[in-house]
């Protein structure tokens, strides 16, 4: 497995597969990026981070069966491996560990 640091893009991309497990291909994760982070999100983006969380065993892909409505092409879709989900679980516990640490006085009358 290649690299185990997870970026801020990597994460969310990660987090949108999960969200969509039986329709996670690259439009789909795109245009579900797009919609929750009110950002615009670029195709090419979307599928050079799924290539690179591929290189590190995060998310695994698979091609789906060829359809009339893509004249034939067929999707790729993605999921989560172990390490990927572990991975998740990590980010997440250390978010929460530093917003934890956050003296509550920080978030009063703010």
């Amino acid at each position: 497995m290649k690299g185990t640091n997870l970026g801020e893009f990597e994460e969310l991309v990660m987090l949108t597969v999960a969200a969509l497990p039986d329709d996670a291909y690259s439009v789909a994760i795109c245009d579900e990026l797009s919609n929750q982070t009110g950002r615009s999100v670029k195709l090419g983006v979307v599928h050079s981070v799924l290539n690179r969380l591929e290189e590190k065993g995060f998310v695994k892909s698979q091609l789906g069966e060829a359809t009339r409505a893509r004249g034939g092409k067929r999707k790729r879709f993605y999921q989560l491996t172990a390490p990927g989900k572990a991975a998740l679980v990590r980010a997440k516990s250390m978010r929460d560990d530093l917003w934890g640490r956050i003296p509550s006085l920080v978030w009063k009358n703010g």
